[in-house]
């Protein structure tokens, strides 16, 4: 294929307006090229200041995503992951933040050899410089470049500039791509407007670019007048205009794309040649999803569900793939309802409404808010043998709750919540305190990759044995992404193993207690875990904890 100098470049960037989809058409553009028989590595741009996501609010950005090496980053490098299905790096990843730290910190160290330092070219090339060696590290083929935000943006235009340095040095090997919105008026909105795509073509032009293709994103299929006229107006190749319809499913979206020819325009424009095409496996998912009629029910209890009328999806969107990717690999149709935790404080929802549920998720988070109200639905969960699923401070608050109720820890807390409580059964980790005690919150979490070790005849083993696994000293080990402070107390360990409660993962050391569960003949499946399995579920390759929990709730349905 192709490497060095001759590695292909594709940059996605929005035009029009924000959330349409970017993020999601370069990664359907990978998993097409993928298809194709081409290594693909993808990469974010995000134009904040911030040097990473993680210390951004899930209710104004959205979910921080975690990589293996511990980057916290923004929800689209999830999408690249899932619709890719590889592993991404720190690399991957970039922000205006951190490239102007590199910057400063080169210029600290003398690297630029005395000379003065300017916004232009320096950050540009800076940007350039790690778009090189992502696809470096990789290995790759063709590396796609999201730009967040739109063309626009004033914060965007140093990386327009980046794109326009590409573009001049390697015209034959750099590709621009528009994601630009197509409104429809009128009268049952079937009138599809081109002009705001139009002016965003001219925006780019007066950057010093000009898009290759266009994706137009629209309620439906843009049709061939609409795209004749915008090649026409825009001055753009014949079958550079690639429809983007509303769809069902965003796993449809490669194959939507597939339809209009994408691959074959990019690997024309890239001068690149392959034989091969091989969709087989989003065909069948694609399958998969819309024969799915049957539902399974999922009620997930979160705080991030009170800020107006409408909920913050984003902040769990890997939790909801990873359930759609579970539900869809055993034929069913998840049906989720969002539940405000602090409704169960105040009493405007009863506990029992838990009941019509198939199973019960309380995801992950951090502080105070609606903490008693998750602690109510875990309980009830646990008692009326509803499946439960944990995840991070859902396995922590499913401990606080055993310790209360079964193992008779009154007043049980994580000291995040009550630092003087009588039974801090959660506590923080000891490297933490000093981080905390400092100030010092950005990148000082327990992040990233650690391996787990798996005991022989739980929950958990029997999930993962068919799955990811390897053996160290005879012992299975598994490896989950994690993004926390707090523990389980190793104090408390032999109080809730003599009370029933199992450590079925646990490090390899054996200090920090991983998952905790009962066994199956006490609660048909009661599981927390103290990473985050929703950011290793692909659609391709569900998590196995996930289709456990969901084969549980299928059981429960088929009884009531």
């Amino acid at each position: 294929m192709t490497h060095g100098n001759n590695r292909k470049y594709i940059f996605v960037v929005g035009g029009v307006m924000s959330s349409v989809g970017k993020g999601v058409a370069a990664a359907s553009i990978g998993a097409i090229l993928q298809g194709k028989g081409f290594k693909v590595t993808a990469m974010k741009i995000d134009p904040y200041v911030n040097v990473d996501a993680g210390t951004m609010n899930p209710t104004e950005h959205g979910e921080v995503f975690v990589l293996d090496d511990g980057m916290e980053c923004d929800q689209d490098m999830g999408n690249y992951e899932r619709f890719l299905g590889i592993d991404l790096t720190r690399t991957n990843y970039m922000t205006t933040g951190s490239i102007y730290l590199r910057v400063i910190q080169k210029e600290r160290n003398l690297e630029y050899k005395g000379r003065c330092v300017h916004v232009v070219p320096d950050i540009p090339l800076a940007a350039i410089e790690q778009i090189k060696k992502a696809g470096e590290e990789a290995d790759a083929d063709i590396v796609i470049i999201e730009v967040g935000g739109t063309v626009g943006d004033y914060q965007n235009v140093l990386y327009l500039e980046a794109v326009r340095f590409m573009k001049f040095e390697q015209p034959e090997d750099t590709l621009l791509v528009l994601v630009s919105y197509i409104p429809a008026l009128g009268v049952g909105g079937n009138e599809l407007k081109t002009k705001p795509t139009q002016h965003a073509v001219r925006f780019l032009n007066g950057s010093g670019l000009h898009p290759d293709m266009v994706l137009a994103r629209s309620s439906g299929s843009i049709d061939d007048k609409r795209k004749e006229k915008l090649e026409y107006m825009c001055g753009l190749a014949k079958g550079s205009i690639v429809s983007a319809p509303d769809v069902e499913s965003i796993y449809d979206i490669p194959l939507n794309f597939e339809k209009d020819h994408l691959s074959d325009f990019i690997l024309k424009k890239l001068a690149l040649h392959s034989d091969t095409e091989d969709l087989k496996e989003w065909k069948e998912l694609s399958r998969k999803i819309h024969a799915a009629t049957e539902t399974v029910k999922v009620g997930i209890v979160g705080k991030y569900f009170d800020t107006g009328n409408f909920v913050l999806s984003d902040a769990y969107i890997s939790v909801i793939e990873a359930i759609k990717h579970s539900a869809y690999s055993l034929g069913k149709r998840p049906e989720l309802t969002w539940i405000n935790s602090k409704d169960f404080e105040t009493g405007e929802k009863d506990d029992s409404m838990l009941k019509d549920f198939d199973g019960i998720i309380v995801p992950g988070g951090f502080g105070e808010s609606g903490i008693e109200g998750k602690i109510k639905a875990i309980e009830y969960a646990r008692v009326n043998k509803i499946p439960y699923f944990g995840l991070c401070y859902g396995m922590q608050l499913a401990t606080i709750e055993y310790a209360r109720h079964v193992a008779g820890l009154e007043g049980a807390n994580t000291t995040e919540i009550n630092k003087d409580g009588p039974h801090p059964v959660i506590d923080i980790m000891p490297e933490q305190k000093k981080h905390m005690a400092e100030g010092k919150y950005g990148a000082t979490m327990r992040l990233g990759a650690y391996p787990c070790m798996l005991e022989e005849g739980t929950i958990a083993y029997a999930s993962y044995v068919k799955s990811q696994k390897s053996k160290v000293n005879g012992r299975v080990s598994i490896s989950e992404r994690h993004r926390h402070r707090f523990e389980v107390n190793p104090e408390y360990i032999p109080q809730l193993e003599k009370a029933g409660l199992v450590f079925s993962g646990k490090s390899p050391d054996g200090v920090l207690m991983e998952i905790a569960e009962l066994p199956t003949s006490v609660h048909p499946f009661f599981l927390g875990t103290q990473f985050h399995p929703e950011l290793k579920s692909r659609p391709l390759a569900p998590h196995p904890l996930f289709t456990a929990f969901l084969k549980a709730g299928i059981e429960r349905s088929k009884e009531k």
